[in-house]
């Protein structure tokens, strides 16, 4: 870490600013909250979202159950066991890859694909609409 990084996180907080990471914390729940209750309306869980938007990110390449893990941040058994649900909703199929036997592939189904198109242009707006909220916190913040 740089010292004037270090020098910037040691200095004094203002009450404003204290507002400010507060205001730009309750902007992150809200869209958070909105997030789940897009997913639910979708049929999944917001953690069933996050894992087939997950799988989707890394196209054309397939996910592997590690790499859902490691995007999730939830350990790999945890990982096997939503994954299990996913296949039984028809969400998604696993495969072995062929380079690592070891190595169990994830896609989405085209149920999924048509689940996650709606909620990804949903969440796109919704970020677009609370832009200028979460642009003028960070730069309040950066104007210090």
């Amino acid at each position: 870490m740089d010292t004037q990084a270090s020098a910037g996180q040691n200095a004094a907080i203002t009450d404003d600013e204290y507002r400010t990471l507060a205001a730009f914390r309750h902007a992150l729940r809200r869209f958070l909250t909105f997030s789940e209750a897009a997913a639910h309306q979708g049929g999944l869980t917001i953690r069933q979202h996050q894992a087939i938007l997950a799988v989707r990110s890394r196209a054309p390449a397939p996910a592997s159950i590690s790499d859902i893990a490691d995007h999730l941040m939830i350990r790999h058994h945890s990982a096997v066991e939503l994954i299990d649900r996913l296949v039984k909703a028809g969400l998604v199929t696993r495969s072995t890859s062929r380079d690592d036997r070891r190595r169990v592939l994830v896609s989405l189904t085209p149920q999924a694909e048509a689940v996650l198109k709606n909620l990804s242009a949903t969440h796109r707006a919704e970020i677009i609409r609370i832009r200028p909220l979460l642009v003028d916190l960070v730069q309040r913040l950066e104007s210090r």
